[in-house]
């Protein structure tokens, strides 16, 4: 498909987003990171009835993925088809996610979907970006994809790394309520990982929310 063909049929989406805009919403939205170039303030549960409302398109959804739009950036996720992405588009799917919002629907619609879970989290857990790591741990915490030691092998030191960052921290408790309640062997592991956590900000919420998370 050509670009012409991808532009017009951009435009004609954002035209079916535009029309379902509220400015209330986009003014009293708080992200981490850096905000959009445009928000009209879509709901995420429209954006989403509107991306299922068109045929799957992983080719067009990598071009609205690009661009500095939020609910074209969001809707591209469910336009998206898991099983065609592959571990060399890691960089370019981890070049849009330029906030939590952003980074919170590509685990839930699309990267926690993968074939490559497993090697999107050993690739993000190493990134420099603080957003990336935050994806990773929730694609992992909705996928079964990533064996129980891989996944907890990375929190303690992230906890150490990250002092302060209460994002991240509610990631890992996402992955470690994951592993401890939907995996035989993941209760025992959780604790155990739980019991390492350096004294940190990051690591006493992770420590709160995980005591009632685990209890009994």
């Amino acid at each position: 498909m050509g670009a012409t063909d991808l532009t017009s049929r951009m435009v004609e989406l954002l035209g079916r987003l535009r029309r379902e805009m509220n400015g209330a919403v986009a003014d009293s939205m708080r992200v981490r990171g850096r905000p959009y170039g445009l928000n009209y303030g879509v709901s995420l549960p429209t954006i989403r009835a509107i991306a299922r409302s068109c045929p799957p398109d992983h080719a067009f959804a990598r071009y609205l993925f690009l661009q500095d739009v939020r609910e074209l950036r969001l809707a591209a996720l469910t336009l998206a088809e898991p099983r065609q992405v592959v571990p060399a588009e890691f960089d370019a799917w981890g070049a849009g996610i330029v906030n939590s919002e952003v980074a919170e629907e590509a685990a839930f619609a699309l990267l926690s979907r993968t074939e490559c879970v497993r090697e999107l989290y050993a690739a993000w857990m190493a990134a420099t970006d603080p957003l990336l790591r935050y994806a990773a741990l929730l694609s992992a915490a909705r996928s079964r994809s990533v064996p129980v030691q891989e996944a907890l092998a990375p929190l303690p030191a992230l906890a150490a790394d990250f002092p302060e960052d209460l994002l991240l921290a509610d990631g890992v408790v996402a992955l470690l309520a994951s592993v401890g309640t939907d995996r035989p062997e993941g209760r025992d592991a959780v604790l155990r990982v739980v019991g390492t956590l350096p004294q940190t900000a990051a690591a006493d919420h992770i420590r709160e929310q995980m005591a009632w998370r685990l209890d009994g």
